[in-house]
């Protein structure tokens, strides 16, 4: 059996084929500008040539699409936008409106001498040409990784995903708790229904990216439980303490906010079980909750993955927490970092493997 795994982060987009008739080693890969990066170049391009963008799709991630579609609005160009693709910008249309765009029903017409722009994290089309210019099929099973927020328009996002996070470890923590067939996507997740509904000729699992990366590390030879995982993302940090492959604690940061120093102090405090929410949400993170910990003296490995890990890599010496680094594992699962994501979609099937 083929199944296509596609991580969709805020800077890059990390495909793997795998293929059961396969080393996992031989398996294709592609790491590739994300979507939004993507989005964000054709909208600064409309920007540089003076036209007005219609905006129109599915809802998708935004970050760097969005900054550029401020841009384009602070330079005195119109945007239109469906409602789909409105909802990228933000959960509250009336906000999206205040902002200066003008929300279209999905059957209106264009506007005229605008620059249509297609809002999806998928582009299954590039994707199958990609992998035909190399005499390869489109397998008919996919596996995607998208952060998803949850539907908040009435509370800050950053508390509605972490309270999603909680009921999860609440409910046992296991990667079953974390992936979705499409059919059982919960209708809070916008964008991970709106990828189903992109991709609906295709058998379809979808799950968060940052407990995704948290469960590819772990197929890493180093890693021992129990173990903290740390995802070290280009826009998000999460974190967690795993237990008998049931993540037990977590927390999750913008990586913007963190050096060494700060997260080596939030890794120790969090494996002594001392963090708290607040701790994390007052310095502009998304939140911390800690079911259960065995303690810092129990953990047995500290698995780092993501392609920001160099804020720990690059430390001087001097900096460097004895406590933290004597465990400290720069995770490689099956040799490549930038793929922990997608082995982790997958990371049911390759324990079964070993």
């Amino acid at each position: 059996m083929r199944t296509l795994a596609i991580d969709v982060g805020t800077g890059t987009q990390d495909i793997l084929l795998y293929d059961t008739e396969k080393e996992v080693e031989n398996s294709l890969v592609m790491v590739m500008p994300s979507p939004t990066v993507i989005i964000a170049g054709k909208v600064k391009k409309a920007t540089e040539e003076g036209k007005d963008i219609f905006l129109k799709g599915h809802v998708m991630g935004g970050g760097p699409s969005v900054r550029a579609i401020k841009s384009h609005l602070d330079s005195g160009y119109k945007v239109y936008a469906t409602v789909n693709a409105a909802l990228t910008i933000k959960d509250d249309l009336e906000r999206v409106r205040s902002m200066g765009i003008k929300i279209l029903d999905d059957s209106d017409a264009a506007p005229e001498d605008v620059e249509e722009i297609v809002l999806q994290d998928i582009d299954q089309d590039a994707i199958r040409r990609a992998l035909e210019n190399f005499g390869v099929e489109m397998p008919g099973n996919i596996a995607v990784a998208v952060q998803d927020h949850g539907n908040s328009p009435d509370i800050s996002n950053r508390i509605y995903r972490f309270r999603i996070f909680e009921r999860f470890i609440d409910d046992g923590g296991d990667f079953s708790r974390f992936a979705y067939k499409k059919e059982k996507i919960p209708e809070e997740f916008t964008r991970m229904a709106s990828v189903a509904r992109s991709l609906e000729d295709m058998d379809i699992i979808v799950m968060d990216t940052g407990p995704a990366a948290i469960f590819g590390a772990l197929l890493d030879p180093q890693a021992a439980q129990p173990a903290i995982v740390v995802n070290i993302g280009n826009g998000h940090t999460l974190a967690a303490i795993v237990n008998d492959n049931r993540v037990v604690a977590l927390f999750e940061h913008h990586t913007s906010a963190l050096d060494g120093e700060k997260l080596q102090r939030y890794i120790d405090d969090f494996a002594s079980g001392q963090l708290t929410f607040d701790d994390i949400f007052n310095d502009g993170g998304h939140g911390c909750y800690i079911k259960e910990t065995p303690g810092h003296d129990a953990i047995r490995s500290i698995m780092i993955t993501g392609p920001r890990r160099n804020i720990l890599q690059d430390m001087d010496e001097e900096d460097k927490d004895e406590r933290i680094w004597s465990k400290l594992h720069f995770a490689a699962p099956y040799g490549n970092m930038m793929l922990s994501g997608c082995y982790g979609l997958l990371a049911p099937e390759f324990r079964d493997r070993t």
